[in-house]
């Protein structure tokens, strides 16, 4: 039984390019794709690349995320909270209560780990 799974870097994949639900585009016209490279055997944990361009969603979670940037900057914005800068290098988690927005400032390319 095979339990180390390598993700692509560069997926072969053609990604699926509709908003994430519960981001709702609040200025410019930022667009998205979104590569699952993988699902955990339970079923409860998606590994993927996501990329977006410049423009800003508010955003609601319902699950818990972690993200590590490859590329790109976006401040986010909790809703009534401090603004955090993140950029290529930086790993960040999102909670699952998590609401506000997302600044992409420049085009962004992630690794993500979500939890369903």
């Amino acid at each position: 039984m095979q339990s180390i799974t390598k993700l692509d870097q560069a997926p072969s994949s053609e990604p699926d390019t509709s908003d994430i639900a519960g981001w709702v585009v609040v200025e410019g016209n930022p667009t998205m794709k979104t590569w699952a490279l993988h699902t955990s055997k339970d079923g409860a944990m998606l590994s993927g690349i996501w990329e977006a361009t410049p423009g800003t969603y508010h955003a609601t979670y319902s699950a818990y995320e972690f993200v590590h940037m490859i590329a790109g900057r976006i401040v986010i914005t909790p809703d009534g909270g401090t603004p955090v800068t993140v950029q290529a290098g930086d790993a960040f988690v999102v909670e699952s209560d998590f609401k506000g927005t997302w600044k992409i400032e420049e085009a962004v390319r992630k690794h993500f780990d979500f939890k369903l």
